[in-house]
């Protein structure tokens, strides 16, 4: 039996004047950072914008959400990525997971 994809959306916005910079990181993402995610059961990752505003959703294959997100925060590479795109983001007004930059959003319905 194939298990079915964990569906996982998030949401951050992004400074007005770093806009560019975050748009011209993401059209070169970089290997290792690709490579990492699939490592960690990540798949059909996509970032959308629409105004200052970040879009992630991404489906979640493996058995421990949990751990592979730990091993991605701890990829030194993953880290230096995030020194680059983190700056570009700014927290959302409305925090479902306090301290967090990306915020975790409710699945309210999928058509299968």
């Amino acid at each position: 039996m194939t298990r079915q994809p964990e569906r996982r959306a998030f949401v951050v916005g992004v400074r007005p004047e770093k806009r560019e910079e975050y748009l011209a990181l993401h059209h070169a993402v970089w290997t290792s950072v690709e490579r990492k995610l699939t490592e960690c059961n990540v798949r059909n990752y996509s970032i959308f914008i629409f105004g200052d505003i970040l879009f992630a959703y991404y489906e979640y294959v493996g058995g421990d959400h949990e751990a592979d997100m730990r091993r991605i925060a701890e990829d030194p590479v993953s880290q230096e990525w995030w020194t680059h795109t983190d700056p570009c983001q700014v927290r959302i007004a409305q925090e479902r997971d306090p301290g967090a930059l990306w915020q975790p959003i409710e699945e309210v319905w999928h058509l299968a």
